[in-house]
């Protein structure tokens, strides 16, 4: 006889005053499959070191967070400040690449289409194909690849009559942070699929880039990976982020105050 899982929706919780949803894997994809049938749009954040500190000095941001249907945990650090600072033990790694494979293997069962949006037009090609090699029933209703937008992009009615036009229940948006959380705000409320900003997510299913080795993600150290592979563009993002993230942890550990 086979079980129903339980399912239970993420829980909302706080970070640093930064808005969060302590969640596993499983109940995520419940979550966001259940909204990618409702043509009710939405944004979904996947939030980790870099996102969380990037929000603590830029409102913008965290105000999109605070709007956002889901903000999940992407990254260990993440899930250990919430069990140890918050006591939600049942907070979990919700990796963003991860992520839109198992979303993409939901929506094959289910019949969702899906949309991509960022990305080169050679990434979008190669990560087309090899999610159709992975979810051959899989429907990709279109895929765009938008010219170099600014940090904050405006509405585009275009690409959203476009996107509504074509049916799809799950948007895939990979424009890098906070480019994505900015173009998904500008947006919300006139998208009918839910909208996920997934970045890396493009670049590691076209397979342009490699994805950390297994250990490294869960002992919390993919972030040196990344930084391995690309130094000059990544240092300020993980040497100087992660020192704020860090002192942020310790300054509740010992004092208390966030």
């Amino acid at each position: 006889m086979s079980t129903v899982r339980a399912i239970t929706a993420p829980e909302e919780t706080e970070l640093f005053g930064i808005r969060l949803f302590a969640s596993s894997m499983d109940d995520a994809v419940d979550a966001i499959s259940a909204d990618a049938k409702t043509g009710c749009g939405g944004i979904v954040c996947v939030a980790n070191v870099d996102m969380l500190t990037r929000a603590l000095s830029m409102p913008r941001l965290a105000q999109v967070m605070s709007r956002a249907r889901w903000v999940v945990t992407d990254g260990m650090p993440l899930v250990w400040a919430l069990r140890r600072l918050n006591g939600i033990q049942r907070a979990g790694r919700v990796n963003g690449p991860k992520l839109t494979l198992e979303l993409c293997r939901r929506a094959e069962g289910e019949g969702t289409s899906i949309f991509l949006y960022g990305g080169t037009p050679e990434e979008l090609r190669l990560m087309q194909q090899n999610l159709l090699l992975q979810f051959p029933a899989l429907k990709i209703a279109g895929a765009v690849s938008p010219p170099m937008l600014p940090t904050e992009p405006p509405y585009d009615p275009d690409i959203a009559a476009a996107i509504n036009d074509s049916g799809a229940g799950l948007l895939f948006v990979g424009l890098g942070c906070p480019k994505q959380e900015f173009w998904m705000e500008a947006h919300q409320g006139r998208l009918k699929p839910i909208a996920l900003g997934v970045g890396f997510a493009f670049a590691l299913i076209a397979g342009t880039k490699k994805e950390a080795p297994h250990w490294m993600q869960k002992s919390g150290l993919e972030w040196l990976f990344r930084f391995s592979q690309e130094p000059g563009r990544l240092w300020k993002r993980y040497l100087v982020g992660n020192s704020i993230f860090v002192g942020r942890v310790l300054r509740q550990l010992l004092l208390g105050k966030p």
